[in-house]
């Protein structure tokens, strides 16, 4: 266990106390143990930072680092990555949960095949954590698969931390995720995943990520932006990515 390399998990806070506490148990948990975690309590309100805070003083393993003023999910956690000791970075949002085996199992598997970037399988459950569903990632995915459908959960990647010293999440509310695995898999040409349900994703209604017109925009953003595509072509990117998210929605929620 002693060559076991340290990760990183990276988790910005924004007002998710009803669903934190088992977030953290779940990491807690695992059967790895050679890990930080970086809380990012992102919120201008200090309402439930003292809640945070008492989280961080009942384990060594948490760092907290303070916004002190909301900068959203990306920036976020391009704050803690910089900060971060781990050889490998691993996502999680604050209201996900993962397997007690989770990092045992991707680490095992990026380290069998040299890989820098892995993600996984995962159930979605809502606010009551009932399964609703559940995706099964491709084996592998290029450039123009990802380009289409973001078929990458954030809270199931883990990636070396070497590969994001030139690429960070960017500043979009959302979509930020999928701007970086854009820019990732132009180096890596391809991405790989486990085929093993490691995360259970929460779907909430009021969440950010769920606004549809919050996804628009950034979807826009993102192809014209910064992948640099012309207004037409981005146009029928967005429209293509909404619909193979309706298609998936249909295939994968009960």
């Amino acid at each position: 266990m002693k060559n076991n390399p340290l990760i990183s998990i990276v988790i910005p806070y924004h007002r998710k106390k009803v669903f934190f506490n088992k977030t953290i148990k779940s990491i807690l948990k695992q059967n790895f143990k050679k890990f930080e975690i970086i809380i990012i309590y992102d919120d201008s309100n200090s309402n439930e930072l003292s809640f945070v805070k008492k989280i961080k003083d009942r384990n060594q393993k948490i760092k907290l680092i303070i916004n002190k003023k909301n900068l959203g999910p990306g920036l976020s956690r391009n704050k803690a990555i910089l900060m971060s000791k781990g050889k490998y970075i691993a996502f999680c949002d604050a209201d996900d949960l993962w397997q007690k085996n989770k990092l045992k199992l991707q680490i095992k598997f990026m380290k069998k095949y040299n890989l820098n970037f892995s993600h996984t399988n995962y159930f979605i459950i809502n606010k009551s954590e009932k399964k609703i569903g559940k995706f099964k990632a491709k084996p592998k995915i290029n450039y123009k698969d990802l380009l289409k459908s973001c078929d990458i959960g954030l809270s199931t990647v883990m990636v070396k931390k070497s590969l994001l010293r030139k690429n960070l999440f960017c500043k979009l509310r959302t979509k930020e995720d999928f701007y970086l695995w854009l820019q990732l898999i132009k180096s890596e040409k391809k991405i790989f995943s486990i085929n093993k349900y490691l995360v259970s994703w929460r779907y909430l209604e009021s969440s950010l990520s769920s606004s549809i017109s919050q996804r628009l925009l950034d979807a826009f953003r993102l192809y014209n932006t910064y992948e640099k595509y012309n207004f037409l072509t981005s146009v029928y990117y967005v429209i293509r990515l909404s619909y193979y998210a309706f298609i998936k929605k249909l295939k994968i929620y009960k």
